[in-house]
């Protein structure tokens, strides 16, 4: 055979073989392609909660643990949160009822009442958020007391017996070597009592919560702003504990239904301190129109003093934990009969 014959006949098979492996090589990123969009659509997570449809019953205290979520009543009132239903009340104890039975999904309360009710039921609650610290403060009819060393030798007029202020004045007095009642006399009554005193000059030292003190502050101007307990006690922890006596508590059956919508409320709350903080005039008008507070005038002075936050997540047990445990070794029941554990503490999965 003539092999020049045959030349441009293996040269023509060579280029269609590789015209062929060239097509054959271009299908794939074809396919790849083509196969893309079924991988992402597996791949895609399951439609998220309209949390807008969860309904959220809300429980409110007047005073300072309720100054922060004003702006969100306010917006639930105006149809922003149509989903959220607030009650305002004065007594924990009403909140601590409708938790128990249901009627509240989430309700403001001071600490150890939430850690009193978690061991109540169980473990039935979880507390969500710290809303406020220490709005404890010494007021002086005068400018003798500095320091908590400054307390030796005289008496000092406080709300709260067998309560948390109790608690939280002993702690601190014995921290700085002082015992109360030989170093230092503490005498318990009720605040209107104890603020009546005050304005008047009878009494020189007295320790009460926001917003009372700023009731005596503006009725009697030689009355002073003595100690911040909130400092005071964590000064004298040392530890990073924090004076936290509010807190946000919710139904644990709630929360693992709702996840979703706990997680938006916690940021519209969030958000409600950060406008309440950010326009104190406009605040304080809503605080007395929720009659949080006696009037808008008080309200203006007491909202810089009331120690609101927000602390969520994995930052609640530090915050927390260390003034439960003050509260559990001056008195057990007061927490309860013994310190949560730590599904006491909300934290999302995603933390």
């Amino acid at each position: 055979m003539n092999t020049k014959s045959l030349l441009p006949k293996l040269m023509a098979a060579v280029m269609t073989l590789s015209l062929l492996a060239g097509c054959q090589s271009g299908t794939k990123p074809a396919e790849t392609a083509s196969a893309a969009p079924e991988e992402t659509a597996s791949a895609e997570p399951e439609q998220t909660v309209d949390v807008s449809s969860v309904e959220i019953n809300v429980g409110v205290l007047k005073g300072p643990t309720g100054i922060g979520a004003i702006k969100l009543m306010d917006d639930s009132e105006n149809g922003v949160y149509p989903n959220y239903h607030f009650t305002l009340t004065p007594e924990p104890t009403d909140i601590v009822a409708r938790l128990s039975n249901g009627d509240l999904d989430i309700g403001a309360l001071p600490t150890n009442v939430a850690a009193n009710l978690y061991n109540k039921t169980s473990g039935g609650v979880q507390v969500i958020a710290v809303n406020t610290l220490g709005v404890l403060y010494v007021l002086e009819n005068g400018n003798g007391v500095q320091t908590v060393e400054d307390l030796k030798g005289r008496t000092i007029y406080c709300n709260g017996k067998g309560a948390n202020p109790e608690f939280t004045v002993n702690y601190i007095l014995k921290q700085h070597g002082l015992t109360p009642g030989e170093d230092v006399t503490v005498e318990f009554g009720e605040p209107s009592e104890i603020a009546a005193r005050m304005i008047s000059g009878e009494i020189e030292l007295c320790m009460l919560p926001v917003p009372v003190v700023t009731t005596i502050m503006m009725k009697n101007p030689d009355v002073r702003m003595a100690l911040n307990m909130t400092k005071e006690f964590s000064d004298a922890a040392g530890d990073g504990s924090n004076l936290t006596m509010g807190c946000l508590a919710a139904r644990k059956e709630f929360i693992e239904q709702n996840p979703e919508a706990v997680a938006a409320f916690l940021e519209n709350y969030a958000a409600s301190i950060d406008e309440v903080l950010a326009d104190v005039d406009a605040s304080a008008e809503l605080v007395a129109k929720y009659e949080i507070t006696g009037n808008a005038a008080i309200a203006k002075k007491a909202i810089p003093d009331a120690s609101i936050v927000c602390i969520t997540g994995a930052e609640l047990k530090p915050a927390l934990n260390g003034y439960l445990q003050v509260l559990f070794d001056a008195d057990p029941a007061s927490v309860g009969g013994a310190m949560p554990g730590d599904d006491f503490y909300y934290v999302p999965a995603a933390e």
